[in-house]
């Protein structure tokens, strides 16, 4: 997996502006149900936000990374509680990164 280059995260961000949280992580934190509706939905939109509810116990970065490993997608950004993840996808490629 690729590392993104500056210039793809800025236009990554611009992109999930005005993105709606797909998912949320509470007190329960990630586990692998979760992971496979996450993957479903990054193949079909690939670029989503996730955000973390105040109940959760664990470090966001943490889960973010959690999340990256298990999806084996691009951790955009982590601001406030809300993570923005990136993948490619396989059959529905919709987002051109410079």
């Amino acid at each position: 997996m690729n590392k993104l280059s500056s210039r793809q995260v800025k236009q990554l961000k611009s992109k999930a502006h005005h993105l709606n949280p797909i998912f949320q992580v509470g007190k329960n934190g990630v586990n692998d149900n979760f992971l496979e509706q996450i993957d479903d939905v990054l193949e079909k939109r690939e670029l989503i936000k996730i955000s973390i509810l105040q109940n959760c116990l664990e470090d966001k970065d943490n889960i973010a990374e959690q999340i990256s490993e298990g999806t084996e997608s691009h951790i955009v950004t982590v601001i406030g509680n809300t993570i923005v993840l990136y993948r490619e996808s396989k059959e529905n490629k919709k987002i051109e990164l410079s």
